[in-house]
């Protein structure tokens, strides 16, 4: 079963607009360990890092620093950047706050002043965490769904907050869903991702993927391998490929769409059964100027890992009937799909 399935005209390629209203934090700086937080715009290199929790001790009276976050643009090669650049100004909004603005109340204020229904920040989840500050950076942004008139973005992202003195490091991911509207996209709903619990023990491919430097996973992809729910093939398929590339993964189960976007078709990221990657050897999938030699000889390895279900950019011939696919959700992103 093929994991995309899009029964309506896909939207047009169209300009991004840079100019958009500013967050309560600056356009680039460096986290508080001296390492620089940046943007996963077209050029990106790694993902962001993500600090170890800190406490304000050594320095009486003061308070643990959060990290600054860039603004996240999509890139001018994305399908419709307009889509993704409306997802993800609604969650820098709800994620990052100062001393004074927390919770639910200032969260609704927030989001209408992006001319967004306020009804949306209580649907935020986690991104509303009871703390004093907030400091949130998106990771990727990737199509869920892309059809003419509606839309899924799942927005991965770290999210640093402070109580008190101590600083911890999170984040999640959050299905971003939209309606097309005038003079832009609306959104209409948010799903945060559900990771679970983390299980008691894991089976060795997981620890093996959590432990391994290639293997790049955001919180909410790290979470779903600690909750033991990931199928083992997929976890062998992902140690496989680290043999040969650095990939950066942005969805593993938790925070897809249930069911292939536009359709009543189940997907396999909810059961644990796919992965999809948005950078590879530190190239974007969705860059224009990334080799396509690399995301296709990745999306043949992927197959011969045992994937049946391989989809991005590139329509690839050869492999068993219906293997390989290629549509405009898939633009931005290799996934990786297996039956069991």
């Amino acid at each position: 079963m093929r994991d995309f399935g899009q029964p309506a005209s896909p939207v047009g390629r169209r300009t991004v607009l840079l100019a958009v209203g500013g967050l309560a934090f600056g356009a680039a700086a460096c986290s508080s360990g001296g390492r620089h937080v940046t943007a996963s715009g077209t050029r990106q290199t790694g993902v962001p890092p993500s600090p170890r929790s800190t406490s304000g001790v050594g320095t009486p009276g003061a308070r643990s620093a959060l990290p600054r976050a860039t603004l996240w643009r999509p890139s001018r090669d994305d399908v419709d950047p307009q889509v993704k650049l409306r997802a993800v100004q609604l969650i820098e909004a709800l994620g990052s706050w100062r001393t004074g603005e927390q919770g639910t109340v200032a969260g609704r204020s927030r989001v209408s002043a992006l001319g967004l229904a306020p009804g949306l920040a209580g649907q935020a989840g986690p991104l509303l965490a009871s703390a004093d500050e907030a400091v949130l950076q998106v990771v990727d942004a990737q199509y869920g769904g892309i059809l003419t008139d509606t839309a899924s973005v799942l927005v991965v992202c770290r999210q640093w907050t402070r109580r008190a003195d101590a600083v911890t490091a999170g984040g999640t991911t959050v299905d971003v869903r939209l309606s097309r509207a005038q003079p832009r996209w609306t959104v209409t709903a948010l799903h945060p991702a559900r990771p679970g619990p983390a299980a008691s023990s894991l089976p060795p491919a997981a620890r093996k993927v959590l432990d391994d430097s290639r293997i790049g996973l955001p919180p909410a992809a790290r979470a779903d391998v600690r909750s033991g729910h990931i199928h083992t093939t997929v976890l062998e398929a992902m140690l496989r490929l680290a043999g040969t590339y650095r990939m950066n993964l942005s969805v593993i189960r938790s925070g897809h769409p249930l069911d292939v976007f536009g359709t009543s078709r189940p997907s396999d990221h909810p059961h644990g059964r796919a992965f999809d990657v948005w950078q590879i050897n530190g190239r974007s999938v969705v860059d224009s100027a990334t080799p396509r030699r690399l995301i296709e000889s990745f999306m043949r390895d992927a197959a011969a890992t045992g994937s049946y279900n391989v989809g991005g950019p590139v329509q690839l011939g050869g492999g068993t009937l219906g293997q390989f696919f290629s549509d405009p959700t898939h633009h931005d992103h290799v996934h990786v799909g297996f039956r069991s």
